[in-house]
């Protein structure tokens, strides 16, 4: 199975998403000590956490800081998430 950095690495358009979600959600599964937030509520703390220091996290990594994000479209992602079977 790839590994979760390598997924993000090639991810290039909608079907590698999907399968990074995929990739991720196993991942919980199968490596659940590894996973510091176990429920929803810690997750999305983190991710909004995260997104509020992201630059440092580029910058402390000699990476660009990513101009483009469609925080629109992933924000429409969560939300529908939130009643989509």
């Amino acid at each position: 199975m790839q590994n979760l950095d390598e997924a993000v690495k090639s991810i290039k358009e909608k079907e590698d998403f999907i399968r990074f979600i995929e990739l991720l959600l196993k991942d919980y599964k199968n490596n659940p000590e590894t996973w510091e937030n176990k429920t929803i509520e810690s997750y999305l703390e983190a991710m909004q956490s995260w997104i509020e220091d992201m630059d440092g996290y580029y910058i402390n990594n000699n990476l660009p800081i990513p101009e483009n994000v469609n925080w629109k479209t992933f924000s429409e992602i969560l939300i529908a998430a939130k009643m989509y079977e």
